[in-house]
C-alpha cells in the first residue's frame, strides 16, 4: 500500500469503499502544497528575527514633517554639525558641593573623551563635541554633565550592543568610579537613556512574546481539542502565517517603503497567531462536524471549505479594510502599523485556508486523535424548538428564544452602564516617568534631576529666531508662567592659549542671521503640564512672529496628541464606514449590518468605561498615550465583530433549512463553542503583550483582551442573537432572503 493511499485511509468505524477515498492526485498536490510552507517558513523566520534591526523607536519618527515640532528640529539642526542625541549625568551629594568636588569633576570631564566604550572605540568618536559643560543646581547639591552623542552613531550597534547602551554603561561605571572618593552618587537620563530603555524593552520581543503567545494558546486549544497533536497543527499553521508576513514587512521595511518599531512588530506577532488560531478553529470545528455526516474525508474537506470560506474571508477583509484605514494617520507609527498589520492578516488567511486543511486531509480523522469523530449519518433530530443537542449553548440558545427582547435589552443596559464610565478615562500621554512599568535607570535618573533642577531642564524647548529680536523674544518668554528660564545659545569655547586668565565671555552662535533661543519648562517631559506649557510658549512665539516653529520633547507630545485627536475625527469614522460597507456585501442588507456596527461601538465604549476603572484602580496607571483608545478601537471593531460575522453568515446558512427565526437559534447552538473558543484565543494572545514592560502595550493588551470577551459572550451570544431573533426577516431588509425562507422548523 502507498504512503498516500495509507494516510488517507478510513476510520474503521466508516465505510472503506473506494468511493471514501480522496484521489491520490489531490493527496499529491496537498503535500506539495505543505511542503511549499515550510520552504516559506524557513525563508521568512529569519527575517522576522531581523524586524528588531529595523525599528525605529525613536519618538521623532512618529510625527509628519510637517508637523511644527518636525520642522522646528529641522531648523535647530543647522545649530549643529549633525544630529544630537542628549546623554545626561546627574552627579549629586548630601552636601554642598566644594570648590575642590567641581575641580574632581573637571578633571574627570577632560579625560572623558578618552573612555574606551567598546574594545578600541573610545567616546570621542562617538559625540558630535567633547564634553566640557558642567552646570551646578541653586541648591548646590548636584551637578549635570550633558554629552551630546551623535544620533546617526549613537543607533549603531558595536558587536552585540547598541552605542548608546555602551556609552550609557561605560560613562555610568567610570563616574562611578572616579568620583565616588568625594562622595558623588551617578545617574544618567535624557533622551539617550530613554531610547536605550526602551530598545532593551523590546530586546528579543519576537521570540519571547512568540514563545508566550503560542505557549498560552497550545494550552487552550489542548483543553479545547482534548488532542495532543491538532493544537500543533494549528499552531503550524499560525507559525507558518506570521513567518510569511515576515517576509513581506522586512523586505518593504528595508526599502524604506514602511517604517517599523518595536510596539508595530509585537502587535504583529500577536495579531497573526491570534487570527490564524481564530480560522483554524473555525475550520476544525466544521470539519468535525462534516466528519459526522460523511464517511469521506474528502467530501467532508469540500463541505467544510465551501462553510467557511465566506465567514473567513469576509471577516479577514473586514480587518484588512479596518486596519489600512489607519494609512489615514499624521503618525508615522500608527500610519505603517495598517499595512504590517494587513500583511500578518493576509498571511493567517492564506495559512488557514491552505496549510491546515492540506494537513486535515492528508492526516483524516486521526488529527483528532483520542476523540476521533465517527460517521453517523445525516441526522434529523431536534427539539420541538428546532435547536440541536442538549449542550450549554444549545440551552444558552433555546432561553435567547425564550426570552430574546429582555435579553439584547438587558445586554444593552449592562453595556450603557460600563461605557457610563468613559469620561474617567485619561488620555493627555504618558510622562517620561510614567511609560515603563518597571523601574528603569532613565527614569530613576529623570526623578533625581528633578529634584535638583526644573523638571524640563532634560528636554528644553527650542527655537529659531532673527538673531535682531531674539532678546526681546526671550524676555517675554522668560517672563511666562511654567517657564523656569530662556536663553540664546553661544558658540563652544575656544581652547585658551597663553598664559592662564578669566575665561572669555561666551559669544553667541549666529548662523545665516538667526539665533537658537532654549526655552527650560518646569514640567517634565511630555507631560499634560510640559504640553500646555509648550501650547503658551507658542502662543507668545506666534504674537511675536507668526512663522517662528517651536520645537523640543515636549513640542514633540503635544502635536502627537493634535494628531491623535485628527486620527480619531478622520480614521475611526473611516473604519466604521469601511466596515459597514462589508457587512453589507457579505449579508445583503441593511438592518443587520447596522445592528451589528452599532453593537460593536457599544461593545467598544463598554470596554473603555471598565479599562479607565481597572487603569486607575487596579493598575495605578493614572494616564494613557491619546492613541491607545485607537489602537483599542481598530482591534476591537474590526477583531471583534469578526464572531458576529461567524454567526450571522451561519443564521443565513440556516435560515432556508430551519425557517426563520429558529435559524438564529441553530446559528447560534452550533457556533457557540467554536466561537467561545475563539474568543478566548484571542484575548490571550492580546494578554501576552503584558510581557513587554511598557505602560502602553499593557494597555493595549488589557483593552482588546477584556473587549474580545465582551463580544464573545456578551455581544454575539446574547446582543445580537436576541436582537436579530426579535426582528426576523426584517433582518434582512431591503432583501427578500427573509421572506422566502419556509415558516418551518424542522431541521435538515
Amino acid at each position: 500500500m502507498s504512503p498516500l493511499r495509507r494516510l488517507d485511509r478510513p476510520h474503521s468505524d466508516a465505510p472503506a469503499t473506494r468511493a471514501n477515498r480522496t484521489p491520490r492526485l489531490v493527496l499529491l498536490g496537498n503535500l506539495i502544497l505543505v511542503l511549499l510552507w515550510l520552504a516559506a517558513a524557513g525563508i521568512g523566520g529569519p527575517k522576522l528575527g531581523q524586524l528588531s534591526g529595523l525599528q525605529e523607536n525613536d519618538s521623532t519618527a512618529l510625527l509628519a514633517a510637517s508637523a511644527e515640532s518636525s520642522v522646528a528640529r529641522e531648523q535647530a539642526s543647522a545649530f549643529s554639525d549633525s544630529l544630537t542625541l542628549p546623554l545626561f549625568v546627574v552627579l549629586t551629594k548630601d552636601a554642598d558641593i566644594s570648590a575642590d568636588d567641581l575641580k574632581a569633576v573637571g578633571t574627570y570631564l577632560g579625560k572623558l573623551g578618552e573612555l574606551k566604550i567598546h574594545d578600541g572605540t573610545t567616546l570621542s568618536e562617538v559625540v558630535t563635541e567633547a564634553p566640557a559643560a558642567l552646570i551646578p543646581s541653586e541648591d548646590k547639591r548636584a551637578i549635570l554633565v550633558p554629552i551630546a552623542l551623535d544620533s546617526d552613531k549613537a543607533t549603531k550597534k558595536l558587536g552585540e550592543a547598541s552605542v548608546t547602551r555602551l556609552v550609557i554603561d561605560a560613562v555610568q561605571a567610570d563616574a562611578t568610579t572616579q568620583l565616588s572618593a568625594s562622595g558623588f552618587s551617578v545617574a544618567t537620563t535624557g533622551p539617550a537613556a530613554y531610547v536605550a530603555d526602551f530598545a532593551k524593552a523590546f530586546a528579543g520581543i519576537d521570540g519571547i512574546l512568540l514563545i508566550v503567545a503560542l505557549v498560552v494558546v497550545f494550552v487552550i486549544l489542548v483543553l479545547v481539542y482534548r488532542s495532543p497533536f491538532l493544537p500543533i497543527v494549528v499552531l503550524l499553521s499560525a507559525v507558518f502565517g506570521l513567518s510569511a508576513a515576515g517576509i513581506v514587512v522586512y523586505e518593504l521595511a528595508k526599502r524604506g517603503l514602511l517604517s517599523v518599531s518595536g510596539q508595530s512588530q509585537g502587535i504583529l506577532s500577536i495579531l497573526v497567531v491570534g487570527a490564524a488560531t481564530d480560522y483554524a478553529l473555525l475550520i476544525v470545528s466544521r470539519f468535525r462536524e462534516e466528519l459526522t455526516r460523511t464517511a469521506s474525508t474528502f467530501d467532508a474537506m469540500k463541505r467544510t471549505w465551501r462553510g467557511t470560506v465566506e465567514p473567513i474571508s469576509a471577516s479577514a477583509a473586514t480587518v484588512i479594510a479596518g486596519l489600512l484605514c489607519l494609512l489615514l494617520s499624521d503618525l508615522g507609527s500608527t500610519r505603517s502599523l495598517g499595512p504590517i498589520s494587513a500583511a500578518g492578516i493576509v498571511a493567517a488567511l492564506l495559512g488557514a485556508l491552505t496549510f491546515l486543511p492540506a494537513v486535515l486531509l492528508l492526516i483524516g480523522r486521526r488529527i483528532f486523535w483520542p476523540r476521533i469523530p465517527r460517521f453517523v449519518g445525516t441526522s434529523d433530530a431536534v427539539g420541538d424548538d428546532g435547536v440541536d443537542g442538549t449542550g450549554l449553548w444549545a440551552s444558552i440558545a433555546r432561553f435567547v428564544g425564550r426570552r430574546a427582547r429582555p435579553v439584547w435589552i438587558g445586554a444593552t443596559l449592562l453595556l450603557l452602564a460600563c461605557a457610563a464610565f468613559v469620561p474617567q478615562l485619561k488620555t493627555d500621554g504618558l510622562g517620561n516617568t510614567e511609560v515603563f512599568r518597571v523601574k528603569v535607570a532613565s527614569v530613576e535618573g529623570e526623578k533625581v534631576l528633578a529634584q535638583h533642577f526644573p523638571a524640563g531642564a532634560a528636554s528644553p524647548l527650542t527655537v529659531v529666531v532673527p538673531e535682531a529680536s531674539s532678546q526681546a523674544l526671550v524676555d517675554k518668554l522668560a517672563a511666562l508662567p511654567g517657564v523656569a528660564s530662556a536663553s540664546i545659545a553661544t558658540e563652544k569655547p575656544a581652547p585658551q592659549t597663553g598664559p592662564p586668565g578669566p575665561p572669555a565671555a561666551p559669544k553667541t552662535k549666529v548662523v545665516d542671521g538667526k539665533v537658537l533661543v532654549n526655552v527650560t519648562l518646569d514640567a517634565e517631559g511630555q507631560t499634560r503640564a510640559a504640553q500646555d506649557g509648550v501650547a503658551a510658549v507658542r502662543t507668545a512665539v506666534h504674537e511675536a512672529d507668526p512663522g517662528l516653529k517651536v520645537g523640543g520633547i515636549a513640542a514633540q507630545a503635544l502635536d502627537t496628541r493634535l494628531a491623535n485627536e485628527r486620527d480619531v475625527r478622520t480614521v475611526l469614522p473611516a473604519i466604521i464606514g469601511v466596515v459597514f460597507v462589508v457587512l453589507v456585501l457579505l449579508l445583503r442588507a441593511l438592518v443587520a449590518p447596522l445592528a451589528l456596527v452599532v453593537a460593536n461601538l457599544l461593545s467598544f465604549l463598554a470596554t473603555l468605561g471598565v479599562s479607565a476603572l481597572v487603569f486607575e484602580h487596579v493598575l495605578g496607571f493614572k494616564n494613557s498615550d491619546p492613541s491607545t483608545p485607537i489602537y483599542a478601537f481598530v482591534f476591537l471593531i474590526a477583531l471583534g465583530i469578526d464572531y458576529s460575522i461567524f454567526l450571522m453568515t451561519r443564521v443565513r446558512e440556516e435560515w432556508p433549512r430551519a425557517g426563520g427565526r429558529v435559524a438564529v437559534l441553530r446559528g447560534l447552538s452550533v457556533t457557540g463553542g467554536v466561537i467561545t473558543s475563539a474568543g478566548v484565543v484571542l484575548a490571550a494572545t492580546f494578554a501576552a503583550l503584558f510581557v513587554i514592560p511598557l505602560v502602553f502595550m499593557a494597555q493595549i493588551a488589557f483593552m482588546v483582551a477584556f473587549g474580545v470577551l465582551i463580544d464573545t459572550f456578551i455581544v454575539r451570544a446574547l446582543l445580537v442573537s436576541g436582537l436579530i431573533y426579535d426582528l426576523g426577516r426584517w433582518s434582512w431588509w431591503p432583501s427578500r432572503f427573509g421572506q422566502s425562507a419556509a415558516p418551518r422548523r424542522a431541521a435538515r
